[in-house]
């Protein structure tokens, strides 16, 4: 019997210990980090892309990741396979995410044929990648539909498919040694009580059912980011009322305390959202669905020392009431308060992230591509070749320089935290 409970033991130690692996993807941001952002017209319309590109150069208190995307409408895997050597070549990324399988499923209900098409391609992307330079991937699986605007096909049919395309990304990310981003999971996972709570017309997926609003794309970039294996601490805040003390971790500065009230200088931002808690195209109307902020967005306040059974904190110009217990336990402050000392800010950052990205789309489908075009003369020519090379380095270059505007907004955020016992 002890035998038995020995190898019992030791078999739910491994499971255990396997799961826990699972559960955090291998960081994948290395020094200097260059992310391609890859996928279809899902990625095109730049807003996931968006929200990882903001979250990268906000969020982590990093400033050596460039991040460029590289989406195309109507796209399949076999498209980008195509493409990846010429295209990527204007980039150069070390890291990269993927996401295809929606155009892949045919709009059909599931067969072989589908499948087999999707893994053929899929591994001609991971090995382009790998040939291209790219050791560092998060493979995505293709999202979901909302079967209450999906017109194409049922939309209960079509999830079914994307399913079996999500298991077989998920697959070859197992075989190859790739984190994996289960952007269907992620996002299927969250359409029902979204629904319950906010109706049917409620539309997190889009107008089409499957090309997201703002809510679902929020989900999308949490599946990539937690696949880039980033651990969602944005910082901590921690005030000492009797020692009237306060420290902060790094990112965050403590300029002056004085009378229960905290002045911080922050490098280091929370991920902030859009207003309405209704609307599909608001990020804020999806959060109370979603882990989003306990996964990816704590800014924590742990406060000591209170002798009420209450207080009121204020930050920026929202306050809000508390227990003693809850301010000692923590509270995030990037989840609970509807308004933050950071958002003008992260609007600006992320309005000149989409300006930056939408030169991308341009630089990449209206011309780069083409160059693939010309490979052969290429060979043979020298001065056409040369002439490519300097094209190329141009849209290198404003790529860089719009990079750096994007980077003028990444300057410190002043706020206040305060402090008053009820």
């Amino acid at each position: 019997m002890k035998i038995i409970l020995l190898f019992l033991s030791l078999f739910l130690t491994a499971t255990f210990g396997l799961a826990q692996d699972q559960a955090a993807p291998k960081p994948l941001l290395i020094k200097n980090a260059r992310v391609a952002v890859i996928g279809d017209s899902i990625t095109e319309q730049k807003l996931y892309s968006k929200y990882i590109e903001t979250y990268l150069l906000a969020c982590t208190g990093r400033q050596d990741i460039t991040v460029f995307q590289f989406g195309w409408s109507g796209e399949r895997a076999d498209g980008f396979a195509n493409r990846l050597a010429n295209d990527l070549a204007v980039f150069g990324p070390t890291v990269a995410t993927t996401c295809y399988g929606m155009n892949d499923g045919s709009y059909q209900p599931y067969n072989e044929a589908i499948g087999k098409a999707y893994e053929t391609n899929m591994r001609r992307i991971i090995e382009g990648l790998k040939a291209a330079g790219v050791a560092h991937i998060a493979l995505g699986s293709p999202g979901g539909v909302d079967p209450d605007f999906f017109t194409r096909l049922d939309g209960k049919v079509y999830n079914g498919t994307l399913a079996q395309l999500r298991d077989i990304a998920g697959r070859l990310a197992e075989e190859n040694g790739l984190n994996f981003a289960n952007v269907y999971d992620n996002m299927m996972e969250v359409l029902p009580g979204s629904k319950a709570a906010l109706g049917a017309t409620y539309a997190p997926f889009g107008g089409d059912g499957f090309h997201p609003a703002s809510a679902g794309q929020l989900l999308m970039a949490g599946a990539f980011l937690k696949a880039l294996g980033l651990d969602g601490e944005i910082g901590t805040i921690s005030i000492d009322i009797a020692a009237k003390k306060t420290t902060a971790s790094e990112g965050h500065t403590v300029v002056s305390e004085a009378d229960g009230s905290v002045e911080l200088e922050s490098s280091r931002w929370p991920f902030c959202f859009d207003a309405s808690t209704t609307d599909p195209g608001s990020t804020r109307s999806i959060l109370p669905f979603t882990g989003f902020n306990d996964d990816l967005n704590r800014l924590t306040l742990r406060v000591n020392g209170l002798k009420a059974a209450k207080a009121t904190v204020t930050w920026g110009g929202v306050s809000m009431e508390f227990t003693r217990e809850q301010i000692e336990a923590g509270i995030n402050l990037a989840a609970v308060f509807p308004a933050t000392p950071f958002d003008a800010s992260f609007r600006t950052l992320m309005e000149a992230v989409a300006t930056k990205q939408a030169y991308e789309t341009v630089a990449i489908k209206n011309l780069v591509t083409h160059f693939r075009l010309f490979a052969e003369d290429a060979k043979t020519d020298a001065e056409f070749a040369a002439a490519l090379a300097t094209i190329r380095q141009k849209v290198a270059d404003k790529h860089a320089k719009l990079d750096a505007d994007v980077r003028t907004r990444l300057k410190p955020v002043k706020h206040r935290v305060k402090i008053e016992a009820l």
